[in-house]
């Protein structure tokens, strides 16, 4: 009898601090693309003449969305931390190839954008603007056209890098989280 008893208040135990590793770990996750949201919109708000463009914080951020986006965008999504209490759908274990190219993705893009960032004159200059006729990821309203060749990030304008990681955002959202009540 001790031993029944003394096993369910283990496995009791056991469960609750797996609960409370599961809560710290969705809200540091809710904290990190917190991050990222922020630092997106100061770099588009910078783009847009909203805010007024500086080169270090244009640096800063870039810098955090490449630090919170391929691989740790990846760990950020553990099995058994997805769904409720999160807004992270069930289906990011069942589609896990396509959500780690996605986020794999995002962090090249983030990469390259951190990249110009780096090197960003004191003003924003034609070269970092997406400039016309530059073609988005996509190409039609069902995804992106079949055998298109996708550009290398490197050479994109800094403008258009930010455009191609907020549109791979929108659509690990629009798949992968579930809208907040």
């Amino acid at each position: 009898m001790r031993r029944t008893v003394s096993a369910a208040i283990l496995l009791l135990a056991s469960s609750l601090a797996a609960a409370a590793g599961t809560d710290a770990l969705v809200k540091a996750r809710q904290a990190s693309m917190k991050e990222m949201a922020a630092a997106a919109k100061t770099i588009a708000e910078m783009f847009d003449g909203k805010r007024a463009y500086d080169a270090d914080g244009f640096k800063a951020a870039a810098e955090t969305l490449k630090a919170r986006t391929g691989p740790a965008l990846i760990a950020e999504f553990p099995e058994g931390t997805l769904g409720a209490p999160s807004a992270a759908r069930m289906e990011i274990g069942q589609a896990r190839p396509e959500f780690e190219a996605l986020a794999r993705h995002i962090g090249r893009l983030a990469d390259a954008l951190a990249v110009k960032a780096g090197q960003a004159p004191a003003a924003i200059t034609g070269d970092m603007r997406m400039g016309a006729m530059l073609p988005m990821d996509g190409g039609s309203l069902l995804g992106k056209r079949p055998g298109a060749v996708e550009a290398d990030p490197a050479k994109l304008p800094a403008e258009h890098l930010l455009h191609l990681v907020l549109q791979d955002c929108s659509s690990c959202h629009s798949k992968f989280r579930r809208k907040q009540q």
